[in-house]
């Protein structure tokens, strides 16, 4: 009894997948130089994935909650609340500034005012 070997024209064919990370179509921009940017453009690349995974329905759970919140009442709220208190931080830090700017003016005019009185 001979044996035969399995010829490759019956073997089940496999579907050709097609490669799930497409070349980019743009020009890929260079890691930035500095740690700022790098930051900027590698959130950018995470949004886009998201965005694209929320448009092929590929998305996890958590992509869609997280969207999900970003659109909530509470959510904006909170924003306006942190913008708000980012605004008093730096306003605080301003008049902190002017304090010592009149504190230095303050000690000037008064070394004046004893030079004059002494002569």
């Amino acid at each position: 009894m001979t044996h035969k070997k399995p010829s490759a024209t019956n073997k089940p064919e496999r579907p050709v997948t097609a490669n799930p990370v497409k070349p980019p179509t743009e020009r890929q921009a260079r890691p930035a130089t500095s740690e700022v940017a790098r930051e900027k453009q590698l959130v950018n690349l995470a949004v886009e994935l998201a965005e694209k995974q929320l448009r092929d329905g590929t998305a996890s759970a958590a992509v869609i909650t997280h969207y999900l919140k970003l659109g909530t009442e509470k959510e904006k709220l909170e924003r306006v609340i942190l913008e708000k208190q980012s605004q008093l931080i730096q306003a605080k830090a301003e008049n902190i500034h002017k304090g010592v700017e009149m504190e230095q003016l303050t000690k000037a005019a008064m070394e004046a005012m004893k030079s004059y009185a002494a002569k």
